[in-house]
């Protein structure tokens, strides 16, 4: 019996979703699938799939954003990747914030790099605006109910 009562539960829970969903106009029906065979696996080697990204996520390339996390405060963020950053005698971190340092001595961009962000070791980002104040791409975030008004 109780299986039956949560049974009753849950459809008159599924369709009040549905209805919301179909309210406010959202897609929610699951798309026939095609015909087409399946997708073969990736035959680019580890240098071609470092080189697409690199196209496809291109920005500066004399310095990239690393990602940092405050395991006291939990804050997080990017700052500029710095070959001298905490290092003994040279960095005056918090005292001299990374911005003022004379020591900063940021990294250029490398494939390296792009591997081991990509392998998951490391968190970069990317500075998309060109000092010539060009930029190869944009990123928008649409959110909230309006969502679909400001895409348009």
């Amino acid at each position: 019996m109780a299986d039956s009562a949560e049974l009753s539960a849950l459809r008159a829970e599924n369709s009040r979703l549905i209805a919301l969903l179909e309210s406010h106009g959202i897609q929610w029906r699951a798309r026939p699938q095609s015909a087409t065979p399946p997708v073969e696996p990736s035959r680019l080697s580890t240098d071609e799939k470092v080189a697409l990204f690199r196209r496809l996520f291109r920005g500066r390339t004399d310095v990239y954003p690393i990602r940092w996390e405050s395991k006291t405060t939990g804050k997080a963020g990017y700052a500029p990747a710095c070959a001298n950053e905490w290092r003994a005698g040279v960095c005056e971190k918090p005292r001299i914030k990374c911005g003022d340092c004379g020591n900063r001595l940021l990294i250029p961009l490398s494939d390296a790099v792009i591997y081991n962000h990509l392998a998951g070791e490391l968190t970069v980002g990317v500075y998309p605006l060109l000092e010539d104040d060009s930029c190869y791409f944009l990123a928008v975030d649409f959110d909230e109910a309006d969502w679909r008004d400001d895409a348009t």
